[in-house]
C-alpha cells in the first residue's frame, strides 16, 4: 500500500461532528415538520373560507320560482284543452281512456299552479279564507353557524407521518353575565323613587334597614378579609374604599360614615411599623425573591390606598366648608356636618396612631387649621388630638413639624386665633433638654483603632482581642434602640426656637389680643430654657404689662410666675432685684374669688414655692412674715379647697422660715402697729400681730380645714400629737389643692312655688360632712326658700 491508497482512505468522523451533524438533521426535520403543518393549516383555512363564502352568497341571494305561469282566463283555458286534446293520439285510444285521462289533468294542478303564489293547492276544500301574514312571504336565511376559534395541539406521530391535533377554544360569555347586573342595577335605580313612593312609612323604614344590614355585612366581610390576611387581601381596600361613593340616598350618609370609621380600624391594625419609602429604578429592575415582590406588591398597594383615604377625607371636609352640593345629590348639604365630624375624628385618630407611617405631615396640615374653627366640637376634636402627639412623641420629628405649622397660621391669621391653638404648646415634652452640656457630653468620643495602629502597637494575639472586643462593641451599640441624644438636642433646640418667636411676636405686636394669657403661661414653663441675652428685655416688657392695668388676675399672676422662672433658672447669675414683682403678688392675693373654685389659686400656690421657698436666701423674714398673715386673712373667704392649700403654703412657710412661729404669741416685739392695707409686706410691721385667723378656722365645717387649723395653731411641728398624717405631710401645696377642689357646688337662686329638696353635691375629696352640719345646711337652704317664696307673695299682693 502506497501514499496515494491512504489519500483515499477516508477518515473516520469524530464524536463531536457526528452531533454537530445529527443536531443539524434533527432541526431540519423540525422545520420541515413545522413547514407542513403551516401549509397543512393554511390549506384548511382557505377551504373554511371558500365554504363560508358559498353559504353567505346562498343565504343572500332571494329565491325564485322555477318556472312562471300566468292565470289565464276562461277561453283561452278551454282552447288549451282543445289544443291538447288534439295533441293526442286519439285514434289509439278507447274512449274510457280518454275521459280518464281528461279527468286525471283536471286534477293534476300542482302541473298548471304558478309556484310563485303561496295560495294553498287544496285552497277550496277549506271553509274558510284566511290571509297569509308578510312574514311567511319573506324568504327564510339559512342559520350560519360561528367560525370557532381552534387551539393547535401538540401533533401525534404516526406511520404515515405527523398527524395534526386541534382543539376548539371555550367561549364563555362574560360580557352578557357583566351586563346583564349593570342594566339590572340602573333600572332598579329608574323605579327605586317611583316605588319609594308607592310604599307606607313603615315598609320605607324596613326597606332601609334590610339594606343597611346588606352594606354593614358587606363592610364588615371585607374588613375581616383583610384582616386576616393583609398581604394576600390587599386588593380588597379598593373594593372597601369604593363604598365612600354609596349613592343610594336611603343610606348614603350611614354607610359612608360606618366606611370611614372601618377603614380607619384597618388602617390601624395593619399599617407596620416603619416608613415605606418609594423603590429607586435600580430596584425595581433587579430581580428578588418572590416572597420580597409580595411584601413590595403589599407595601405598595397599602400607600397608594392610605393616600386615597386620606384625599377622600380631606374632600369631605372642603365639600362641607365650601357648602358644595355633588351631582350625584345622594347626600344633602345639611348632611355634611355629621358626614365632616366622623372625618375629622377619623383624622385625628390617624394623627395620633400612625405618627411614624407616610403622610403625616399632610395629616398635620390639615388638622392644625380645623384647631381654631369657629365649631367647638371640631376645635376641641383638632386640640386634643395634638395635645396627645406631643405629649407621646419622644423623638422630637411630630412636634417640630406642629410647631412650624401653628406658627405660621397664627402669623398669617394675624394672631386671630383661639386660645386653645396656643395652650396646646404646653404639652411640648422638652423638660428633659438641658442646654448646658456636661463633661460626659462634651468628652470626645472613643473611636476604634486603625489596622496600622493595631499592626504597629499590638501583638498578634492582642490584635485578636482587640478585634472580638470591638465587635462585640458594635452589636451593642446596635442593639441599644435609643436616639442618638444630640439628634434629639438639636430638634428640641430648633422647635424651642419656633416656640419663643411665636410667643416674642405676640408680646411686641398683640399685646392686646387674646393669646397673651396663653403666651404668658407658655413662658412660665418654658422660661428655665430661653437664652440669658433676652432677660432683661423679657423682664422688662413683663413688668411693663403688669403696670399697665390692661391685664386680668389671672395674666398677671402668669407673668409673675414667668419672670420669677426667668430668674430662677439661669438668671441666678444676674443681680436683678424683682421686688416690684413681690409687691404686686402681695397686692393681688386678696383679689381672688370668694364665691366659686378659684383656679387662679393654683397658679398664686406656684408663685408662692417659687417666690418665697426656692428663693428663701434672698427673702427677708419680715417679708416671709407679712405674706404668712396676709395668706391667713385670705384663708378665712376661700372656698374649702383653696383654703386647704393656702394653709399648707402657710405650713412650708413656717418650715422655711423657723422664725415667723412668732405670729403665734400675743406679745408684740418692736415698735408700730400692723398696717393690712399696706402693700408692701416688709413694712406693714407683720411682727406686731398674730395669726388669730387659726382660731376662726378651728370651727371650720371642712375636716381637713380644722386638721390644718389646729396642726398650725402648735407650730407645724412634724412629730408628736400636733403632726399631720404621712398623707398630707408629703402632698405638696398644689396637690392638696387639686386632691381637695370643689366641683358643681354652684347654689342656684330659690324659684317662687312649693320648697323642693335641693341636692347638694360636696366634692371634697375624701372628706364626709357630719350629720349635725348636713342637717344645718337644709334648714338654712329650706329657711332661705321659704323666706324667698314670703317675698314673692308680699310683691304679687
Amino acid at each position: 500500500m502506497g501514499p496515494a491508497s491512504k489519500k483515499n482512505k477516508k477518515k473516520r468522523p469524530s464524536f463531536r461532528k457526528l452531533l454537530k451533524t445529527s443536531n443539524l438533521k434533527l432541526e431540519n426535520k423540525e422545520k420541515n415538520r413545522q413547514f407542513k403543518q403551516q401549509n397543512s393549516a393554511k390549506k384548511q383555512r382557505k377551504e373554511q373560507r371558500k365554504i363560508q363564502q358559498a353559504i353567505t352568497d346562498v343565504s343572500h341571494k332571494p329565491l325564485k320560482p322555477l318556472e312562471r305561469y300566468k292565470k289565464k282566463l276562461v277561453g283561452e283555458e278551454e282552447e288549451d284543452e282543445e289544443e291538447f286534446l288534439e295533441s293526442l293520439p286519439v285514434d289509439m285510444m278507447d274512449e274510457d281512456d280518454l275521459e280518464q285521462i281528461k279527468a286525471m289533468a283536471k286534477k293534476a294542478s300542482f302541473l298548471t299552479r304558478d309556484i310563485s303564489s303561496s295560495a294553498p293547492v287544496h285552497a277550496k276544500k277549506r271553509k274558510s279564507e284566511q290571509p297569509v301574514p308578510k312574514y311567511e312571504k319573506m324568504p327564510r336565511k339559512m342559520q350560519l353557524e360561528e367560525e370557532k376559534e381552534l387551539i393547535h395541539l401538540l401533533p401525534i406521530k404516526d406511520k404515515h407521518g405527523l398527524i395534526p391535533q386541534t382543539m376548539e377554544k371555550p367561549v364563555v360569555p362574560e360580557a352578557e353575565e357583566e351586563e346583564e347586573p349593570v342594566d339590572q342595577d340602573e333600572f332598579n335605580k329608574e323605579e327605586e323613587p317611583e316605588s319609594l313612593a308607592l310604599l307606607s312609612p313603615q315598609e320605607q323604614v324596613e326597606l332601609r334597614s334590610q339594606r343597611l344590614m346588606e352594606k354593614k355585612l358587606r363592610i364588615a366581610s371585607l374588613s375581616s378579609a383583610i384582616l386576616a390576611d393583609p398581604h394576600v387581601n390587599i386588593k380588597k381596600l379598593k373594593e372597601l374604599r369604593a363604598m365612600l361613593m354609596e349613592t343610594d340616598p336611603c343610606i348614603a350618609v350611614t354607610v359612608r360614615k360606618l366606611v370611614m370609621v372601618s377603614l380607619m380600624e384597618v388602617f390601624k391594625d395593619i399599617v407596620p411599623s416603619y416608613r415605606i419609602r418609594p423603590l429607586t429604578e435600580e430596584e425595581k429592575a433587579t430581580k428578588v425573591k418572590k416572597e420580597t415582590m409580595q411584601l413590595r406588591e403589599f407595601e405598595q398597594g397599602l400607600v397608594s390606598q392610605y393616600k386615597f383615604y386620606l384625599e377622600d377625607l380631606e374632600q369631605t371636609i372642603k365639600d362641607w366648608k365650601q357648602n358644595k352640593e355633588k351631582r350625584s345629590q345622594a347626600v344633602s348639604l345639611q348632611s355634611y356636618k355629621g358626614l365632616a365630624e366622623v372625618a375629622i375624628r377619623c383624622i385625628c385618630d390617624l394623627l395620633v396612631a400612625l405618627s411614624h407611617f407616610n403622610f403625616h405631615n399632610n395629616i398635620i396640615v390639615m388638622v392644625v387649621p380645623l384647631m381654631s374653627d369657629r365649631f367647638w366640637k371640631v376645635s376641641e376634636m383638632c386640640c386634643e388630638a395634638i395635645s396627645k402627639l406631643l405629649k407621646q412623641d419622644k423623638l422630637g420629628q411630630a412636634s417640630l413639624a406642629v410647631v412650624k405649622v401653628i406658627s405660621g397660621m397664627v402669623k398669617s391669621r394675624n394672631y386671630k386665633v383661639k386660645p386653645q391653638v396656643l395652650n396646646c404648646l404646653l404639652s411640648l415634652r422638652i423638660k428633659e433638654v438641658e442646654m448646658k452640656k456636661d463633661t460626659a457630653d462634651t468628652a470626645p468620643k472613643k473611636k476604634f483603632m486603625s489596622y496600622k495602629e493595631k499592626r504597629a502597637n499590638l501583638s498578634r494575639m492582642q490584635r485578636k482581642w482587640k478585634k472580638a472586643e470591638e465587635k462585640l462593641q458594635k452589636e451593642l451599640l446596635e442593639t441599644e434602640a435609643s436616639e442618638s441624644k444630640d439628634k434629639k438636642i438639636k430638634l428640641h433646640t430648633e422647635t424651642l426656637n419656633i416656640v419663643f418667636l411665636t410667643y416674642f411676636r405676640i408680646l411686641k405686636k398683640a399685646q392686646k389680643s387674646a393669646l397673651l394669657p396663653s403666651v404668658l403661661e407658655g413662658l412660665a414653663k418654658f422660661a428655665h430654657l430661653i437664652n440669658l441675652e433676652f432677660f432683661d428685655d423679657l423682664l422688662a416688657v413683663l413688668y411693663g404689662l403688669i403696670m399697665s392695668g390692661d391685664l386680668t388676675v389671672r395674666e398677671s399672676l402668669h407673668c409673675i410666675l414667668t419672670s420669677f422662672h426667668v430668674l430662677s433658672g439661669q438668671g441666678d447669675v444676674l443681680n436683678i432685684d424683682p421686688l416690684k414683682f413681690y409687691n404686686h403678688l402681695y397686692k393681688t392675693l386678696l383679689t381672688l374669688h370668694a364665691g366659686e373654685t378659684n383656679d387662679n389659686t393654683a397658679i398664686v400656690l406656684r408663685c408662692l414655692d417659687i417666690m418665697l421657698t426656692k428663693r428663701r436666701k434672698q427673702v427677708t423674714l419680715q417679708r416671709a412674715q407679712g405674706f404668712l398673715k396676709r395668706l391667713s386673712t385670705l384663708s378665712l373667704h376661700l372656698m374649702p379647697d383653696s383654703c386647704v392649700g393656702i394653709l399648707a403654703a402657710n405650713r412650708t412657710l413656717m418650715h422655711t422660715f423657723p422664725k415667723c412661729d412668732i405670729l403665734l404669741d400675743n406679745e408684740m416685739q418692736g415698735s408700730g402697729v400692723y398696717l393690712p392695707e399696706l402693700d408692701v409686706p416688709e413694712y406693714c410691721n407683720p411682727q406686731n400681730t398674730s395669726l388669730w385667723e387659726l382660731h376662726l378656722l378651728k370651727t371650720h365645717f371642712h375636716p381637713i380645714v380644722r386638721k390644718f387649723a389646729v396642726h398650725l395653731m402648735k407650730g407645724a411641728p412634724s412629730e408628736g400629737s400636733g403632726a399631720l398624717n404621712m398623707e398630707l405631710s408629703r402632698r405638696t401645696p398644689v396637690q392638696l389643692f387639686e386632691d381637695y377642689s370643689v366641683k358643681d357646688m354652684t347654689f342656684n337662686p330659690p324659684v317662687a312655688g312649693p320648697p323642693t329638696k335641693k341636692k347638694e353635691h360636696f366634692t371634697i375629696g375624701d372628706a364626709i360632712l357630719d350629720s349635725e352640719l348636713k342637717a344645718q345646711i337644709d334648714a338654712a337652704l329650706q329657711d332661705e326658700s321659704e323666706q324667698s317664696l314670703d317675698f314673692t307673695l308680699q310683691q304679687e299682693t
